[in-house]
């Protein structure tokens, strides 16, 4: 099967729109991170034990690490 160059233009623009199409839709559809500080709560630790940042978030420290291969319960 031969593409002339019409072809290939109706073909690049229809992959081009689905692209921007399914972007779009990934923006409209995400919705932002709702983290709580429950297992702090649950625990009696603070954010910044398992977290790099004091207040949660960032990377996880080693206890944060050993915390999470645990099944989100304190390592004994």
């Amino acid at each position: 099967m031969k593409l002339n160059a019409k072809n290939a233009f109706a073909l690049a623009c229809g992959t081009a729109t689905a692209v921007v199409i399914a972007g779009a839709a990934s923006l409209v559809i995400s919705q932002p991170a709702a983290a709580t500080a429950e297992f702090a709560k649950q625990t009696g630790k603070s954010c910044g034990d398992c977290h790099t940042a004091a207040k949660g978030g960032g990377p996880l420290t080693p206890f944060g690490e050993k915390f999470k291969a645990n099944g989100n319960k304190l390592p004994m």
